[in-house]
């Protein structure tokens, strides 16, 4: 119990949302921020919760000023499994939430008024993250179930693709429904300038990805998965053919062949990163 309590030490809260705070003060909606700050911390220790639980390392609970980020210093080589609860562990919090404040309103400690308010607030921030949009844990959801057929790198590159494809259509609707509307817009635009950089850093989370692999620490492997590839291929185009909860074998030319991990070794370790496969395995 007492490791969950400790959890409250990495929540952190962005500068910015003080001066929305300060705002909302001056115009009189403070106790609307109240209730969205309340309903998106929860929810954000809800996913953190969860990652404790399965000994994932947390970096910071981060509250913005339009949302949330459990920020976790794992490259995906935990179980897909394991993420999944975790994700999952956000949006339910939304339930639990919901029958409590009618257990509130039912004992006279809120008003209608508020319990309808703290409804509308609980569903939207409910379903807007669950759109399949990266961050949000829709987008997640995406990324996971892609990658439970695709490589690593290729999971996420189509993850971000389509999540731009998603918000552009969103957007494009929300054009027509509300085209003023200023929260929206700095929303969407928060999610395009994430999207952006995220495809920016596709290679290196690539990398990270691998380094874990390398040193050792991938777990919840489940399978072993053979990799068909050229002699005249380059090391690295065979890695971007790894995947998560697999261990891999790699065939060269139908003939050789060699294991990941003394890939992995010959990448990081030899520095070896241009090589071409029949290179590494004539070598060996």
């Amino acid at each position: 119990m007492i490791k969950y309590v400790r959890l409250l030490g990495k929540v952190r809260i962005h500068p910015l949302f003080w001066l929305v705070a300060g705002i909302a003060i001056l115009t009189g909606y403070f106790w609307e921020l109240s209730i969205l700050f309340m309903i998106v911390f929860i929810h954000e220790l809800g996913h953190a919760a969860a990652a404790l639980f399965f000994s994932w390392k947390i970096k910071r609970i981060l509250i913005l000023p339009f949302g949330g980020a459990c920020e976790v210093d794992e490259h995906g080589n935990r179980p897909i499994f394991e993420e999944l609860i975790i994700v999952a562990a956000g949006p339910l919090q939304h339930i639990w939430l919901a029958a409590g404040a009618v257990l509130l309103e039912m004992a006279g400690l809120i008003t209608m008024e508020s319990l309808l308010l703290f409804h509308k607030f609980n569903l939207m921030i409910f379903l807007f993250n669950l759109l399949p949009v990266w961050p949000l844990d829709g987008g997640k959801f995406l990324y996971l179930l892609l990658s439970a057929r695709n490589p690593f790198l290729r999971a996420l590159k189509k993850t971000l693709i389509s999540s731009v494809i998603i918000l552009s259509v969103i957007h494009l609707a929300l054009i027509i429904a509300a085209p003023f509307n200023l929260h929206i817009w700095i929303i969407l635009l928060y999610l395009y300038l994430i999207l952006w950089l995220e495809w920016k850093q596709v290679r290196y989370v690539f990398m990270r990805f691998l380094l874990e692999r390398y040193y050792g620490k991938q777990l919840g492997i489940k399978r072993l998965e053979v990799i068909e590839a050229r002699g005249n291929d380059f090391i690295y185009q065979a890695m971007e053919k790894f995947q998560r909860d697999c261990k891999h074998l790699i065939h060269v030319d139908n003939d050789l062949s060699m294991d990941e991990n003394e890939m992995l070794h010959v990448y990081f370790a030899k520095k070896q990163v241009n090589a071409r496969l029949k290179e590494i395995v004539s070598s060996d």
